[in-house]
């Protein structure tokens, strides 16, 4: 092997382990605020429906801010947009804990917010650009990174809480502090990884290559695109299926005759099983039934929203097996991104585009879900559309088969 293949080879893994170090910092800080939020009311005198506006405020801004992420780094630079993002997630996370009036905890809030929206957009283009070869297994195992990481800083933020300083526990600020541990890390490694001459890929990291062209010479949109549709659908349909699910399950349970300790422990189970969910997608991929796996996945979860209908004593099961579906949707939405683009321009495009609307329809599906409670009474209605939401995305998987890619000319039909 050549010394120049040793580097190269270097370069890559050097690249890899950024990227996972990135993933293990995307879901930390807003991660840790649900357990820590009745410290938090007490400490600052937040009411309930402000404290639920501070928790949306990431999802709605991942919603505003995804479509625009990509004309940010066309100015920017691939690799510098995501750099400066880490720095800005740096930052918010600081502000939010070390500002003691209310004001930075908002400020931090929105600054946090706003970084994970362009971090979120880039990282399936930076995948595409450097790792099209093994984009299915990258996607997998970063999408499983992400997940479990979050799912470990939700469980350790109230001990870390309590941890006794100078006689008196360390309070939720410090707390929310340590979730940002890793990000001086990433930051480092970004910036060694992405250096002129030691990168993964042959190409210039900051290089963009351009939209393709209409026959009238005019730039093609990725919103004008049905492939790309299909898959904002896909992004959009597991993103509300999971955002419904994991926003009401604990009041679900509770109502099923469940203590407050036993519905904690299943949210927990949704977040853990997503990991091992995130990590078979690429042997679902591979298998004799990989090109209808996107199609078929979602009726597995949808088997068990039947089962939690008609037998909720079940519920621990019925979370198992929503968490290992939602798993593998997640990464197979961020596998497409890379999958069905040609370079990692049009996969940045794409991933604006799809998580925008994803995320859109990932804020307002709670909220139908939680008024069909109220409505009814019941939790039937609920589920029946999550049912719906979960049939669906089946339907768009299957569409998704052989839709081929986004940008590609598709012969007129005759």
């Amino acid at each position: 092997m050549s010394s120049r293949d040793l580097s190269v080879r270097s370069a890559r893994w050097l690249l890899l382990a950024a990227i996972f170090v990135v993933a293990s910092n995307m879901r930390t800080s807003i991660a840790g605020v649900g357990p820590l939020v009745e410290q938090i009311r007490a400490d600052t005198g937040i009411s309930a429906p402000v404290m639920g506006l501070l928790a949306s405020v990431p999802l709605l801004l991942w919603a505003v801010i995804s479509p625009v992420a990509h004309s940010i780094s066309r100015r920017l630079g691939l690799s510098a947009t995501i750099l400066w993002s880490l720095v800005l997630l740096a930052i918010g996370t600081a502000m939010r804990s070390l500002v003691p009036q209310e004001w930075g905890l908002w400020i931090g809030t929105v600054l946090l917010g706003a970084a994970l929206a362009v971090a979120n957009v880039l990282m399936p283009a930076v995948i595409k650009r450097d790792f099209t070869d093994r984009a299915a297994a990258v996607t997998s195992t970063f999408t499983a990174i992400m997940v479990g990481v979050g799912a470990l800083v939700s469980g350790i933020v109230v001990p870390i809480s309590q941890i006794d300083i100078g006689g008196e526990p360390a309070g939720w600020r410090f707390s929310l502090l340590v979730t940002g541990a890793l990000l001086p890390i990433a930051i480092v490694l970004w910036i060694i990884a992405e250096r002129p001459g030691l990168r993964a890929s042959d190409v210039d990291p900051d290089a963009m290559p351009p939209m393709p062209l209409h026959a009238s010479g005019r730039r093609k949109s990725v919103w004008g695109d049905r492939v790309a549709w299909l898959i904002a659908a896909y992004m959009g349909l597991q993103a509300v299926q999971f955002y419904m699910f994991s926003t009401w399950l604990s009041p679900m349970s509770i109502s099923f005759g469940n203590s407050e300790t036993q519905a904690g422990f299943e949210v927990m189970l949704l977040q853990i099983f997503g990991i091992p969910g995130s990590l078979l997608l690429p042997f679902l991929l591979r298998s004799k039934i990989g090109p209808w796996g996107p199609a078929l996945t979602p009726l597995v979860a949808a088997l068990a929203t039947v089962g939690l209908i008609v037998a909720p004593q079940l519920l621990v099961l019925w979370v198992c097996i929503m968490s290992l579906v939602g798993g593998a949707t997640l990464a197979m939405a961020l596998t497409y991104i890379s999958e069905r683009t040609r370079d990692h321009s049009a996969a940045s495009a794409l991933s604006g585009m799809s998580q925008g609307f994803g995320y859109v329809i990932a804020a307002i599906g709670p909220i139908v879900f939680g008024w069909l409670h109220d409505l009814t009474g019941t939790w039937d209605a609920s589920l029946y559309l999550m049912l719906a939401t979960l049939l669906g995305l089946a339907v768009i998987g299957g569409l998704l088969k052989g839709a081929g890619r986004v940008f590609d000319e598709r012969a007129p039909k005759h």
